[in-house]
C-alpha cells in the first residue's frame, strides 16, 4: 500500500470497480499521487484528477517516473515565474523565498520551497510559520512536485492541507505563432505598456478587488505588456498580461480572459500569438502559464493552443493556529 512519502510520485492503482459471477472487475489508474488520507487517495492522471476510496484499492505501488524535466529546469522556471509575479514583500530562508502581498493570490503569498533552506526541513517549516504570522498572514507553502516531495511529506505529518493542484504548462513560441489564426475578421490586439482602467475592471471580475499590492504585482516588472482587444464600439473583449523574465527569457502569460459574448471566436488564440510575437522580439523562445488542474475548460483551451504540463505544484496551507 502507498504511504505519505509517496505523495508527489508517480503511482499505479488497481481499483475494484465491480464483479460478475465469474470474476472481479478492476480498473487501473496511473499518475501522480497528490493526496493520501485515511479514507481516500487522489491521483492526477492524464485525463484529470481521480479520487479512489481506500476500500476499493486492490493494489497500489510507486512506479518509475515518466520523463520529467531536470530539477534545475523546474527551479529556473519557478524563479522566472516569481520574477514575473513579484510580491512586494520578499525574504529569504536559504534558497526558499518567503512572499507576502496582503493575501492577493496564493502565488504572491506563499513560500516558494525550491533550493536548500540552509537548515533542517522541520526548522525551515517552523521559520515559514513564524515569518507569516509575524506579517499577519496565514502560512502557505508552494511545493513544486516531485521536486518538493520531501516537503510535502513533512507538511502532511504536521497536518497541512492542500489547495487544488496547479499545472505549470509550457509551449514553444514557434508553436504558438503557428497556431495563431490568419483571419481578417477578428479585431486587432493592442499591446500596451500599461493596463487601461477597463483592463483592470475585467481582471477584477475574475480576481476580485485589486488592492494596491495587486497593482504593484501586475505592473512592477521590467519587460511587461498588456493585451487589449476591443470591439468596433470600443468595448473590451479580451485581456492578457505578458512578462519576459529570467536568464532563459521565459514569456509568462497570465490573466488571459475573454468576455463571455466574445468566446469561441479564436480571440484567445490570437492574443496568445501576439504575445508570442512580442516576446520573440524580446529574446524569448518559450512561454509558460499556470492553471488549476480542475479548471478543465481552461486546460482544454491551453492544450489546443499548444501547451503541455512541464511540472505541477501544490499550495499547502498550515492548520489553524
Amino acid at each position: 500500500m502507498l504511504r505519505r512519502q509517496d505523495v508527489g510520485h508517480r503511482v499505479v492503482v488497481r481499483r475494484i470497480v465491480g464483479a460478475t459471477q465469474e470474476r472481479t472487475l478492476y480498473s487501473d489508474a496511473l499518475g501522480e499521487l497528490v493526496d493520501l488520507t485515511e479514507t481516500d487517495l487522489t491521483i492526477a492522471t492524464a485525463k484529470g484528477m481521480v479520487r479512489v476510496p481506500l476500500q476499493e484499492v486492490h493494489r497500489a505501488k510507486r512506479v518509475p517516473a515518466a520523463r520529467r524535466p531536470p530539477a534545475s529546469d523546474v527551479v529556473a522556471l519557478e524563479l522566472a515565474a516569481n520574477d514575473a509575479w513579484p510580491a512586494p514583500i520578499q525574504s529569504r530562508l536559504g534558497g526558499w523565498i518567503l512572499r507576502a502581498a496582503g493575501n492577493w493570490t496564493g502565488r504572491a503569498n506563499s513560500a516558494l520551497a525550491v533550493g536548500d533552506p540552509d537548515r533542517t526541513l522541520e526548522a525551515a517549516i517552523d521559520g515559514v510559520e513564524q515569518w507569516y504570522r509575524d506579517h499577519g498572514q496565514h502560512p502557505l507553502i508552494n511545493a513544486p512536485m516531485p521536486l518538493a516531495a520531501p516537503v510535502n511529506a513533512a507538511l502532511d505529518q504536521r497536518g497541512w492541507t492542500s489547495r487544488p493542484l496547479t499545472l505549470v504548462q509550457t509551449a514553444s513560441l514557434t508553436r504558438l505563432l503557428a497556431e495563431m489564426p490568419a483571419r481578417g475578421d477578428l479585431p486587432p490586439v493592442d499591446l500596451a505598456d500599461a493596463p487601461s482602467d477597463d483592463w483592470y475592471a475585467m481582471v477584477a471580475e475574475h480576481k476580485g478587488t485589486l488592492p494596491a499590492a495587486a497593482v504593484r504585482i501586475l505592473t512592477g516588472v521590467p519587460g511587461l505588456v498588456f493585451a487589449h482587444v476591443r470591439d468596433a464600439d470600443g468595448s473590451l473583449l479580451a485581456v492578457a498580461r505578458g512578462a519576459v523574465t529570467g536568464p532563459d527569457r521565459w514569456l509568462g502569460i497570465s490573466l488571459l480572459q475573454t468576455a463571455p459574448a466574445a468566446r469561441r471566436r479564436g480571440i484567445a488564440r490570437q492574443v496568445t500569438g501576439e504575445l508570442a510575437r512580442w516576446a520573440a522580439q524580446h529574446g524569448s523562445h518559450r512561454a509558460y502559464l499556470q492553471v488549476e488542474e480542475r479548471n478543465t475548460a481552461a486546460v482544454g483551451l491551453y492544450g489546443r493552443l499548444g501547451f503541455s504540463t512541464h511540472h505541477t505544484y501544490l499550495t499547502r496551507e498550515a492548520p489553524p493556529a
